[in-house]
């Protein structure tokens, strides 16, 4: 069967690493309530953030350029690194998993989609869609406000 583009890495992702990355969302939209004058500079780090299927697209290529170099120049028995390299990508594609999926993750490499969530939510915090929320808010409830519109 072939996931679904959206979900399909934090389906393969372990539940302390999917809560770990929402914390980390979390927890800078908190930050960025109580300093506002932070939220450009966020966003354009942001902007430059590789996710993970950037990340495991460059590696797979790099890797598998290497091995026909290597399989080309030293020794035939490297090639079987390319094959392997697009056989793991090919299965990602298809299942939204391959055996360095994991690595990437617990090294902090998010989805374009928790990315995406950060970015939202910086957003509505600046005001960007308009007012958070009905009436004032103090920052907590503002970053409250801004994470619950931002999963949408």
């Amino acid at each position: 069967m072939v996931a679904s583009t959206v979900e399909r890495v934090r389906r393969h992702t372990s539940a302390a690493a999917n809560r770990a990355v929402m914390h980390e969302i979390a927890a800078s939209v908190r930050w960025h309530a109580a300093h506002p004058e932070g939220i450009d500079r966020r966003l354009q780090e942001l902007d430059r953030e590789w996710d993970v299927e950037r990340t495991l697209e460059a590696n797979a290529s790099t890797l598998a350029f290497t091995g026909v170099v290597l399989g080309a120049t030293v020794d035939k028995r490297w090639l079987a690194l390319p094959a392997m390299v697009t056989a793991f990508l090919f299965q990602h594609a298809v299942h939204g998993w391959c055996p360095p999926l994991p690595i990437l993750r617990r090294l902090g490499f998010r989805t374009a989609r928790e990315i995406d969530t950060e970015r939202y939510a910086l957003k509505a915090l600046r005001g960007d869609f308009g007012p958070i929320g009905p009436g004032p808010h103090d920052q907590d409830s503002r970053a409250s406000h801004a994470l619950q519109a931002a999963r949408l």
